[in-house]
C-alpha cells in the first residue's frame, strides 16, 4: 500500500515519517512554505530516537501524482476547517482502472473532533475513524518533533460507521511496525468523542497559554461537566477516564516542559483559523439540539476565534479574563 498523508503538519508529518522509516511507501501532501521547506530540505522529524531527515515524494494536489493507485490510502490530517475542502479535492481524483478515489480509496481520519467522519461519509464511500493520542509540534515549515516514549502515538482505528475490517488490520499492522500502538476497535468513535472532551481545553491554552494554572483547571472543568451533560442527554458514549488512562499508561510519556496543543500551535503560526468550531463548537452544536446551556464552551469557541482571525499572539488573554467571560455568559443563561 501506498500512504498518501493530507495534511503534513504535526501528526501528519510524523505518522508519515514514520512509516517512511519502517520502510512504507509514503506521499506527504502539504502546500505554501511548507511544502517548499519539505521539497528542499526533507522533512526533519524529531521523536524520542532522535533526529531524522525524511526525503519522500511531496505534493500539494492529486493533479502532481496522476491517477491514483487502486492500493493508495488516503491519511486525512488536515484541521477539521480545511476537511471540506481536501476530500473535494481528493475524492474527485482519478484512479488507475477506472473510478474516483471517493468511489474506491479508503480515507482514514486521523483529526480531533468528530466532523470529519460524517463529512467524509457524505462523499467517501470507505471511511475510518482514528482516535489520535499523539503530542507533536509543528512550529517552522519542514521541521516536527513528537518526543513521546517508549511509542511515539497511540492510533485507535475502526470503521466510522461501526465495527472493523481486514484493511484497518492491514493499516494498523503497518503503523504498528512505526512505533506506534494501534488497537483496531468497532466503536472508533466513541474513543473519538471521549477525546473530544480532552480537547475542550486547546481554546484555553490558546488564549490564555499552555502554562499550568488553578483557574485553567477549573474553566476546563466546568467545560467537562458541559460535554459530560450534553452527551447524556444525547445519548452518546464514549470511553471513560479510566479507559483512557489503562491505554496510555506507561507508552506516551512525554519529556518534561511545558508545551502548546494544536490549537495554540495554529496561533502561533499565524494561520488564520483554528478548529474551535468542532472542538467547543461540538458541545454547542449539541446542547442546542437537546437543550443543554453550554455557556463556557460558547466562550471558549468564541474567544478562539477571535484570536486567530484577528492575528492575536497565543496566551495574550489572562485567564482571569476568560473565565469573567464564561461567568458572565453562564448568568445569562441561567436567566433565559
Amino acid at each position: 500500500m501506498r500512504y498518501i498523508i493530507i495534511g503534513a503538519g504535526a501528526v501528519g508529518a510524523t505518522v508519515g515519517g514514520r512509516l517512511a522509516r519502517a520502510g512504507k511507501e509514503v506521499v506527504l501532501v502539504a502546500r505554501g512554505a511548507h511544502a517548499e521547506a519539505l521539497r528542499a530540505d526533507g522533512l526533519r522529524l524529531t521523536t524520542a530516537d532522535g533526529t531524522h531527515v525524511h526525503r519522500l515524494p511531496v505534493v500539494t494536489g492529486p493533479a502532481e501524482l496522476g491517477p491514483l493507485r487502486r492500493d493508495d490510502v488516503l491519511l486525512l490530517a488536515v484541521k477539521t476547517q480545511h476537511t471540506i475542502d481536501a476530500l473535494d479535492t481528493w475524492g474527485d481524483a482519478e484512479v488507475a482502472g477506472g473510478g474516483t478515489a471517493a468511489q474506491r480509496l479508503p480515507v482514514f481520519c486521523l483529526q480531533n473532533g468528530v466532523e470529519s467522519e460524517r463529512l467524509a461519509l457524505r462523499r467517501f464511500a470507505r471511511v475510518y475513524g482514528v482516535c489520535v493520542w499523539l503530542p507533536s509540534t509543528f512550529l517552522r515549515p519542514g521541521v516536527v518533533s513528537a518526543l513521546c516514549a517508549p511509542l511515539t502515538g497511540i492510533l485507535h482505528i475502526g470503521r466510522a460507521a461501526g465495527g472493523s475490517d481486514a484493511l484497518a488490520g492491514r493499516v494498523a499492522a503497518d503503523l504498528e511496525a512505526a512505533a506506534f500502538e494501534v488497537p483496531v476497535v468497532d466503536d472508533v468513535m466513541r474513543w473519538k468523542y471521549a477525546k473530544l472532551i480532552g480537547n475542550l481545553g486547546n481554546a484555553i491554552q490558546a488564549t490564555a497559554g499552555p502554562e499550568p494554572h488553578p483557574a485553567k483547571g477549573a474553566l476546563l472543568g466546568r467545560a467537562t461537566r458541559e460535554a459530560e451533560e450534553v452527551f447524556a442527554a444525547a445519548g452518546i458514549d464514549h470511553a471513560s477516564r479510566e479507559e483512557q488512562a489503562k491505554a496510555r499508561d506507561g507508552k506516551v510519556d512525554q519529556p518534561p516542559g511545558v508545551r502548546g496543543g494544536s490549537s495554540w500551535q495554529s496561533l502561533a503560526r499565524g494561520t488564520g483559523s483554528i478548529e474551535a468550531d468542532y472542538l467547543n463548537g461540538e458541545i454547542s452544536l449539541l446542547g442546542r439540539l437537546h437543550g443543554v446551556p453550554t455557556p463556557v464552551n460558547d466562550v471558549l469557541r468564541h474567544a478562539a476565534n477571535i484570536f486567530a482571525r484577528k492575528g492575536l499572539p497565543p496566551g495574550a488573554m489572562s485567564i482571569e479574563d476568560l473565565t469573567a467571560l464564561a461567568d458572565e455568559a453562564a448568568a445569562r443563561a441561567s436567566t433565559d
